[in-house]
């Protein structure tokens, strides 16, 4: 489903813990970071669309969260042509994004990367509110900013700070990415992870690749 200018309707979901971390996670058998989202199908409100994805991407149900806020308006961002099927080029442009931004009122364990038989991601984390945006695909950070600027504002104020880290503000060897890769199957102390769950120490050290599909 289109809109005129060739841009499919979709939802973004920002969804903060109780310390205002917001949910990581990877893109399925790629290098890239990135918030749950998805389209919205015909007939469907955003509200509806965003319940639906919050479910099928990371397992949880509507009376796991409370909506905080949600941007005004759409939110847009085109698709290089390579990430574009052929038959669709031409007619398809790029998404246009209604972001919500959630709070998590449920456990940890609540949350299953494997609620169905397509997942999305294989890896999360919690996060600081302002993601490194060089982990996501190149294309979606314009409306990553924007998006978490505005919803900024619903923060409580000790948090609403822009912090991006582009390019990192450090430099580890890859040496030392490699020692920590294992921990992305184990738990931190005290944490037990939920069904499909993993653990990354630092999405900065997935920054080999970052060409995916989008969804």
């Amino acid at each position: 489903m289109l809109d005129r200018e060739g841009f499919r309707p979709n939802v973004g979901i920002i969804l903060l813990n109780q310390r205002n971390q917001v949910f990581w996670g990877k893109r399925i058998r790629s290098h890239s970071w990135q918030f749950p989202q998805g389209g919205i199908d015909r007939g469907e409100t955003p509200e509806q669309a965003m319940y639906r994805e919050l479910h099928e991407e990371v397992g949880l149900m509507p009376e796991h969260v409370n909506i905080v806020a949600r941007t005004r308006d759409w939110l847009r961002y085109e698709v290089p042509d390579r990430f574009i099927r052929r038959d669709a080029r031409g007619h398809y442009k790029g998404q246009k994004q209604i972001w919500y931004l959630l709070r998590l009122v449920a456990q940890d364990w609540n949350l299953n990367l494997r609620a169905t038989s397509h997942p999305e991601f294989d890896a999360w984390r919690w996060h600081d509110y302002w993601v490194p945006l060089d982990v996501v695909v190149e294309f979606k950070r314009g409306v990553y900013e924007m998006a978490l600027t505005e919803l900024a504002r619903y923060l409580p104020k000790n948090e609403h700070r822009n912090r991006y880290l582009r390019g990192a503000g450090r430099s580890r060897s890859q040496d030392d990415a490699n020692n920590l890769m294992p921990l992305m199957t184990q738990s931190p102390p005290g944490m037990e992870l939920p069904p499909g769950g993993m653990f990354d120490p630092d999405p900065q050290f997935d920054l080999r690749s970052s060409g995916s599909k989008p969804s």
